[in-house]
């Protein structure tokens, strides 16, 4: 049997640095400024959090929004072990959902182990197969694990991009995988592209408030480049009782662009009920 190869980093430096201290030096800055005021004081719940949606640009864009929702999983550290990893794949076009036939996915903090007997059980769904090209230059996925790296102690990775495929096939492959508290899921999406601010802004608080109704067909294709992870997300939160807390809400003309051309950013964790 050939050994797996490792997955490469694609996007170090130019979604995020390449070099590792740079790196660790940004992710913790980031990670340090996202404590928001009003949950500065609540205690952590009794379990960590089921799911978290994220978005996947440039640091510079997204990353202080993303770090607002992985700041919430520091007292997890030692608990979650395994990460299911969902995004939109912009490169390769696809139908359904691709999974890696890698042994491990590299960035320079070093190098994430994939859970290969998960990634085994989603293989026997119709919908799920092994496209090593289409995560070979990924960044959805990619720009996820530096953060999941700094924050969690030792976990293993699924990674699922998606192409063509509906909701329901991707909750399908969450309930296969879907775990206790050891399992977290992480869809990685941005929401509206390219408008102005302020059409921008009615949108992408209209895709916030379908999320936190847990309402998939609220949301629709030109709000969140990972809708239909979204949409699938939504229905097993139904499913399994869970409850969608917004913790940030911006777009790159807030962090780091301009105002005309604009895209959405959201932070959002899962947790029972």
């Amino acid at each position: 049997m050939d050994t797996p190869f490792t997955r490469p980093a694609a996007v170090a430096g130019s979604f995020y640095p390449a070099d590792p201290e740079a790196l660790k030096h940004q992710v913790k800055a980031y990670l340090r400024e996202a404590v928001d005021p009003p949950t500065q004081t609540e205690e952590p719940g009794t379990t960590p959090p089921k799911a978290i949606i994220v978005p996947h640009a440039g640091y510079i864009y997204s990353g202080p929004v993303a770090a607002s929702v992985y700041a919430q999983l520091r007292p997890w550290h030692e608990v979650i072990k395994r990460v299911i990893l969902l995004g939109p794949s912009h490169r390769v076009p696809l139908e359904g959902i691709a999974s890696s036939s890698a042994g491990n996915f590299a960035t320079p903090l070093g190098e994430v182990p994939l859970d290969r007997e998960a990634i085994r059980q989603v293989l026997l769904l119709p919908q799920v197969g092994e496209l090593d090209e289409a995560h070979r230059l990924e960044h959805s996925l990619e720009v996820q694990l530096p953060f999941l790296q700094e924050l969690i102690d030792d976990f293993t990775l699924v990674p699922l991009v998606f192409g063509c495929s509906s909701a329901e096939a991707i909750a399908e492959v969450l309930e296969q995988i879907w775990g206790g508290p050891e399992t977290l899921i992480v869809v990685s999406s941005d929401l509206s592209h390219f408008h102005n601010y302020s059409e921008a802004s009615v949108m992408d608080q209209q895709a916030v408030q379908a999320i936190k109704e847990l309402a998939p067909e609220k949301l629709s294709s030109d709000q969140a480049c990972g809708q239909k992870a979204i949409q699938a997300l939504l229905i097993a939160a139904r499913r399994h009782g869970l409850q969608a807390k917004q913790l940030d809400l911006r777009n790159s003309g807030d962090t780091a662009g301009g105002k005309d051309r604009v895209v959405g950013y959201a932070a959002f964790e899962f947790n029972v009920l």
